[in-house]
């Protein structure tokens, strides 16, 4: 895009970013980043257009993110299966029911090589919702990248590895806490080396939201987290002046647009004052980036198409408070994985907000607002509070293990459903403005038999493989479990002799236990 000659409708001429004109007066693209952590912002660059997708076969979800990048998704999001997530195979009989239902089954490499089949991947950029088995999956990744002759010097994308907010609010976690944090150290330090253009980590505050959290406690518990594993980079021995700047974020966005645009404003001020507490003393180390979705517990199962106003106007808080990438959510997300028409208006919504709405022109447009800046100011306030209670009990993993984040969630879901129940709060079309209807089209289903063929392929590539170079792979990580070794290139070798994650997050459970 280019930072020249824009104008309003009436031709108005736009500037990069507007002032008051106080000499001391903070600015977009500088420290504490309130305003934004580039100085033009979306004039320079516009957020990437990221539509989580992902069901059924490896092959299913690639025809999907090729419908998606043919309309003008600028990078892929991939969601795993619940076995994929919680390390089981397909074939597992945990797994029974579950294959390709919440996301794309991945059994092992030769399925990573089928779900991005086809796509160039120094050109477009991957994020990968996964965590307790994320050194596993971005194994598979990388060595497809290999196999492609791709550099990985220029790859990039996002793991989300983040274990500490499974422990509070979403519950795929496999191993302890401490072994799970010496997995993703491993990742930064592997990543730093071999990988530098990808985050290895997405400090996620969706689904601590999703479980029931408000704005205050979702900005606070997730840079709680966020500094645990800034303190497990540290005891690895990385640069804090290099290694943060691979950290990203992953916050949700609500219904109140205000207060939603105010919390990534303040997020990014505490973050750069949090890294410069640990000593980082270059900005781009200091700076807070972050992908946004849509909150997918705010869509309604009733009037489903009222959801997109509600997605429409969350991508439209998230706009405003800076998001450097962006998800929005299908009408139909309440009722079933978002079908490919659902999915398209999720997309061009973000494409409307971009390019017809003027409010990428300029930098921080909502800056200066007695009411943003007022509630940005008591967001902050509040979660510092609550980071202070968590640093006197020792840290996040303290204060999680001890249920201290899970009860303040829990009494949060429990007062924010009582005020819909009495009507506090009115939700359209469910406790207000209610209609009888039918359902207007029939919701996206995944294809039963998909299961069955996903079962067959495992059981096809283990009879063809070399299984014995698959037991010599295993039996080194586990010894180098034993050791202070990084796991991630014994990881690597595993997944390319085609070792099936399951059996790799069995190596692993047979020597960290189970949490």
């Amino acid at each position: 895009m280019s930072s020249k000659n824009k104008v309003t409708d009436s031709g108005i001429e736009i500037k990069d970013v507007y002032t008051a004109g106080r000499p001391d007066e903070e600015l977009p693209g500088h420290f504490p980043f309130t305003r934004g952590i580039q100085k033009n912002m979306y004039r320079g660059k516009l957020w990437t257009m990221r539509q989580y997708a992902g069901f059924s076969t490896a092959a299913e979800s690639n025809k999907r993110y090729r419908y998606l990048l043919a309309h003008g998704t600028t990078g892929l999001s991939i969601a795993f299966d619940l076995p994929t997530q919680i390390g089981y195979d397909s074939d597992h009989e945990l797994a029974e029911g579950e294959v390709g239902k919440v996301g794309v089954a991945i059994d092992s490499l030769h399925d990573m090589e089928i779900l991005l089949d086809g796509i160039d991947l120094e050109e477009v950029s991957a994020s990968m919702t996964i965590n307790a088995t994320a050194p596993i999956l971005l194994a598979m990744y990388i060595a497809v990248a290999r196999k492609k002759g791709h550099s990985l010097a220029k790859l990039s994308g996002t793991v989300q590895n983040d274990i500490l907010k499974e422990y509070v609010a979403r519950g795929t976690y496999i191993y302890p806490p401490e072994q799970s944090l010496r997995l993703i150290a491993d990742t930064f330090e592997y990543c730093a080396k071999e990988v530098p253009l990808w985050n290895t980590i997405s400090v996620s505050g969706y689904h601590i939201r999703e479980a029931g959290a408000n704005a205050v406690q979702e900005l606070a518990f997730t840079l709680a987290n966020g500094k645990e594993y800034i303190k497990a980079g540290i005891e690895r021995g990385l640069d804090i002046n290099i290694f943060p700047k691979r950290i990203s974020f992953f916050f949700n966005c609500h219904n109140n647009f205000f207060e939603e645009l105010a919390k990534f404003r303040a997020a990014r001020r505490m973050w750069a004052t949090i890294i410069k507490q640990f000593g980082a003393s270059q900005e781009a180390a200091q700076k807070l980036r972050f992908h946004a979705q849509t909150g997918g517990s705010t869509l309604t199962a009733q009037q489903p198409l009222n959801n997109i106003a509600r997605v429409t106007m969350q991508g439209l808080a998230a706009v405003l408070g800076g998001a450097q990438s962006l998800h929005t959510n299908g009408y139909d997300e309440a009722l079933s994985l978002p079908g490919e028409k659902a999915a398209q208006i999720a997309l061009r919504t973000q494409q409307i907000i971009a390019y017809e709405t003027g409010v990428a022109d300029t930098a921080d447009p909502l800056a200066g607002s007695y009411f943003v800046e007022s509630l940005t100011d008591e967001l902050e306030t509040l979660a510092w509070q609550y980071i202070e209670n968590i640093d006197a009990m020792g840290g996040a993993v303290h204060a999680i293990e001890a249920g201290y984040m899970q009860n303040e969630i829990a009494k949060s879901a429990y007062k924010y459903q009582q005020a819909i129940e009495n009507g506090e709060r009115i939700i359209v079309g469910v406790n207000k403005f209610t209609t009888e209807e039918k359902l207007v089209e029939e919701p996206f289903r995944v294809d039963e038999r998909s299961e069955k063929s996903q079962i067959e392929s495992l059981k096809k590539l283990k009879a063809e493989r070399n299984n014995e170079l698959v037991r010599e792979a295993l039996n080194k990580l586990s010894d180098a479990t034993r050791t202070a070794n990084n796991l991630i290139p014994f990881i690597l070798e595993a997944v390319e002799a085609y070792a099936t994650l399951g059996e790799i997050a069995d190596t692993l459970r047979s020597q960290f236990g189970e949490y």
